[in-house]
């Protein structure tokens, strides 16, 4: 008895002690550095020798049950002004070449070589900072947000000023950072951060993560996150407020009502200025969006307007805090609603500029975000817009281990001007939206969903005006199954929003499953289901269909996706199937019809990438045969040569259209160095006999400050007569205060 008692009290510490070597091994002590730290990627200084040394990365892709094959060797230091980090980046070959796309700023892909630090400081588990770098001493920096359960949760449209130096070497790089203390939000007199690092080696096609993350979730989830010790409480940072003003010059040309012409210059800025250690407040007086890209156009074949998303700098940083209510095709918020208006001779929608505007954003403790925005645009008597006030309010509250509860406000109200007439009495409406949302996810990650209502308000009717939605979505290593159902009101109007259609039930679901390989080149592969089905009381059944799936994901980055699908449409409205202004089928009709699809993308490492998708089979009356492709070849380092090219044969029978659709869009991103970039876009849109040019010029002559070169050309793609062009020349400087 005696003895056995003796074992229990072994046992026990023993298992004490495994327990506690098991946490420490997630944690990682970090001391204030006694010199100087030099960002040359040579590591030659004491502190980093004193530095703890953390090599234990996980792999994550392509199996995630054993160390990585490419070790890498992180350590951490901090001074008053800079937290530091270094990584050495073996490689299995002594000699290999390493992959980049270009050497432009905020890279991205499965493909890349590249090591990130991620930073999340409130210790939330749900938005963090990210910074990376590359082999080539090319930055990156995001933020992540609503946890990273899906990668599109990493937002790479966030920047600022931070130092970085990688150097390669025989057999391995490294690379070191300095990020300063006033880039961060944190709160003051904290002794622990959540942490995470992962490496992409492409060489070895492998993606490595520490600590160890599942390899069915995204490798940015913050739900699998290492502890960062300081050895002291933190400091609050010094104040950190940055002006960014622009001026630029303009010169157009019109052809719409005869030759026009039009030269103009202009000025403006921003400001961003924090509020106390983790707020910060954005100031915009007279933006400038003249050097965004365009949007890449699609072959219009859809019955509800189409979806292009937010490319204004503005607008992406925080955009999550506004723009993540709702779900994909549901949104109450939309920012690029702001600085668009009616032409109301013409019914085309046309830019309007913003006078200005300014947002609150972050953290007000360590469970409460704060986004508060307001802009005001610009009255335009040539087409009856008055000036518009944009707000909204949205508050986000952190519950259980990483779910929070939002709420939104949203107010659109136009200014009364004696100058424009409203005879309509529509112009001056004001619209107005309340929304909550729930957002759950799982300590472990293996639930996740989405439940939330909002209600529109404008003068009239508001019956019938909310919408509920609830989803939830459940996923293992070898399972994953989501369902989602939404209810959605005929009066339904979020003006300042996005509602791809209205008066409509919904409930779809989607369930895989996954088999992993030991061996041979496929990584994973698996069958899945799909259904959607859409309905109201006065129809019954407008739309469903099914679809049988079947996946493939090799070793290598490639994938490979089909699918059989059955697809039904009831017209409750006629439609042109072609989009081209024909003949339109008529009311009151259902189409049911079957088709085939297929999807492959192919090794991101090559020269060579591609994207190839096929569709052949029936489309609501006849039938439809798709080919889409895009192919892009790399120079390395200096940037990519790549096409889009979209086909579409429409057959209907008599007396409605029939259709070959083309859309081409050659496309050349060279960057010259770390600065110096050169982008030129040409499409060509049969659809809408359409030739759009747009190139631009960017040199980066400091962090965060630009001399951009922008021109852009439309003409009518059968006669090439010129449509409209414009010229831009705009410089902005980024100024620490």
């Amino acid at each position: 008895m005696k003895n056995f008692y003796y074992l229990f009290i072994w046992a026990v510490i023993t298992m004490w002690g495994q327990a506690l070597t098991a946490q420490d091994s997630l944690n990682i002590h970090i001391k204030h550095a006694k010199g100087a730290i030099k960002v040359d990627g040579i590591l030659e200084e004491e502190d980093w020798d004193d530095a703890q040394v953390m090599g234990n990365f996980w792999q994550f892709f392509p199996q995630d049950i054993s160390l990585a094959k490419c070790k890498t060797q992180v350590r951490l230091t901090y001074d008053d002004q800079y937290l530091y980090f270094s990584a050495k980046c073996y490689n299995i070959h002594e000699e290999r070449n390493y992959v980049t796309p270009s050497l432009r700023r905020d890279f991205r892909g499965e493909a890349n070589d590249a090591v990130t630090f991620t930073i999340d400081a409130f210790q939330d588990n749900t938005n963090a900072f990210q910074f990376g770098v590359n082999p080539f001493g090319v930055q990156r920096e995001g933020l992540v947000v609503n946890g990273g359960n899906v990668p599109t949760d990493l937002d790479l449209a966030w920047d600022n000023r931070w130092v970085s130096a990688a150097k390669q070497y025989q057999g391995l790089w490294i690379v070191e950072m300095a990020i300063p203390f006033k880039t961060l939000r944190f709160k003051e007199g904290g002794t622990q951060w959540n942490v995470k690092f992962y490496r992409v080696d492409s060489d070895a096609a492998e993606r490595s993560v520490w600590p160890k993350v599942p390899r069915q979730f995204s490798i940015v989830n913050l739900a699998f996150v290492g502890k960062l010790i300081w050895d002291k409480p933190l400091k609050k940072p010094g104040a950190n407020t940055v002006l960014i003003p622009y001026a630029l010059s303009k010169y157009s040309e019109t052809r719409k009502e005869g030759f026009q012409s039009n030269k103009s210059l202009g000025i403006g800025g921003d400001a961003k200025i924090a509020v106390g250690p983790a707020l910060n407040l954005d100031l915009t007086v007279n933006p400038d969006f003249s050097q965004v890209e365009v949007d890449q156009q699609v072959t219009n074949l859809d019955r509800f307007e189409i979806f292009f998303p937010e490319r204004r700098q503005f607008f992406l940083e925080n955009a999550d805090l506004f723009g993540e209510f709702g779900a994909v095709g549901l949104r109450p918020f939309f920012s690029r609603r702001i600085g668009v208006a009616r032409d109301t001779s013409t019914g085309q929608n046309v830019q309007n500029s913003i006078y200005a505007g300014a947002r609150l954003s972050g953290k007000i403790n360590d469970k409460t975000r704060l986004g508060v925005m307001t802009m005001e645009t610009a009255r335009d008597i040539k087409i009856g817009q008055p000036s518009v006030n944009y707000s909204v309010v949205a508050l986000q509250r952190k519950i259980f281990a990483r779910s929070n509860i939002g709420l939104i406000a949203i107010n659109k109200d136009p200014i009364k001007d004696a100058g424009i007439s409203d005879p309509g009495r529509k112009i001056y409406n004001y619209n107005r939206v309340l929304g909550v949302d729930y957002n759950l996810a799982s300590k472990d990650n293996k639930w996740n969903g989405k439940f939330f209502h909002h209600q529109s308000f404008s003068p009239g009717n508001n019956s019938h005006s909310g919408v509920s939605s609830a989803s939830i979505f459940y996923n293992k290593t070898n399972f994953d199954a989501l369902f989602t159902a939404q209810s959605v009101g005929a009066n339904y109007n979020p003006e300042t929003g996005y509602a791809r259609r209205r008066n409509y039930q919904r409930f779809a679901g989607t369930v895989d499953w996954k088999f992993y390989p030991k061996q041979g080149p496929i990584q994973s592969h698996g069958p899945g289901l799909d259904f959607d089905v859409l309905g109201n009381k006065l129809y019954g059944i407008t739309d469903w269909d099914a679809n049988l799936l079947y996946q493939i994901k090799f070793r290598n980055t490639a994938l490979l996706l089909m699918r059989a699908s059955h697809e039904y449409v009831y017209l409750f409205s006629a439609f042109d199937p072609t989009n081209t202004g024909g003949k339109k089928l008529p009311v009151g009709g259902g189409y049911g019809y079957n088709y085939l699809y297929t999807n492959f993308t192919s090794d991101a490492r090559k020269r060579i990438f591609y994207i190839f998708t096929a569709q052949k089979g029936g489309y609501y009356a006849g039938s439809r045969t798709n080919v889409d492709a895009s192919i892009n070849y790399r120079i390395q380092p200096f940037g990519v040569i790549a096409a889009t090219i979209s086909y579409n044969s429409i057959h209907q029978p008599e007396p409605y259209n029939t259709a070959n659709l083309f859309l081409i869009g050659p496309r050349i991103d060279l960057s010259f160095s770390r600065s110096l970039f050169w982008t030129t876009f040409v499409q060509y849109n049969s659809q809408i006999r359409n030739v759009n040019i747009n190139s631009r010029f960017q040199w980066r002559f400091r962090p965060v400050s630009d001399l951009f070169i922008v021109y852009t050309d439309n003409y009518y793609s059968d006669s090439f007569v010129n449509k409209n062009r414009a010229l831009v020349l705009k410089f902005t400087y980024w100024l620490n205060m």
